[in-house]
């Protein structure tokens, strides 16, 4: 199921006769006037209520002798959120745009010259000076401390604070070999 489809599908959702309605045909296929009766409802109300579901593919109608009977469509409910929110989303794009321009944005805020002004206090914008710094860290190659503090020097004089934060962000990792960078980013 694509968004827009979910969208109009949750939006349908949102009222307490429809989910009435779709309890009803759960059970078993149904006319109008029979979910009206059922229901309490006006036939006229059922009938406006029966169009919005089947413009969502909620239910389908078919015809029986005099009647047209109403069916859920399982399938439509059949899929799990976890399938929808996997979907590729029509704005993803649009939403990494947004990301980078912030990420630009942070580093053109906190940097200059190549030097980190200062470290950022809120943890995100932090996060992305820390991403910044640990691109100087070529992966697979294990680094002293001191070639650590050397590399982080040129960014900023407090390369304890910043070494230890890209440990703790999980960046870079140590043992007594030395440290390694892990973020691939």
């Amino acid at each position: 199921m694509i968004e827009a489809d979910a969208i109009k599908l949750f939006k349908c959702l949102a009222d307490k006769s429809r989910l009435q309605i779709l309890k009803s045909l759960f059970l078993e296929d149904m006319y109008v006037e029979r979910l009206a009766e059922r229901l309490n409802l006006t036939p006229a109300t059922i009938s406006f209520h029966l169009r919005k579901l089947s413009e969502v593919g909620a239910v389908s109608s078919y015809k029986t002798q005099y009647y047209t009977m109403y069916s859920l469509c399982r399938d439509t409910f059949a899929v799990t959120i976890l399938d929808i929110l996997k979907e590729q989303s029509d704005e993803a794009e649009l939403q990494a745009r947004r990301e980078q321009a912030y990420r630009q944005k942070v580093i053109d805020s906190f940097f200059e010259y190549g030097k980190l002004k200062s470290i950022p206090a809120q943890r995100k914008k932090e996060r992305i000076v820390l991403e910044e710094i640990a691109k100087a860290f070529e992966m697979g190659r294990i680094y002293s401390e001191r070639e650590v503090n050397i590399i982080i020097a040129d960014y900023n004089d407090d390369f304890c604070t910043i070494r230890r934060d890209m440990i703790s962000e999980q960046l870079m990792d140590r043992d007594e070999r030395g440290y390694w960078r892990i973020f691939a980013g």
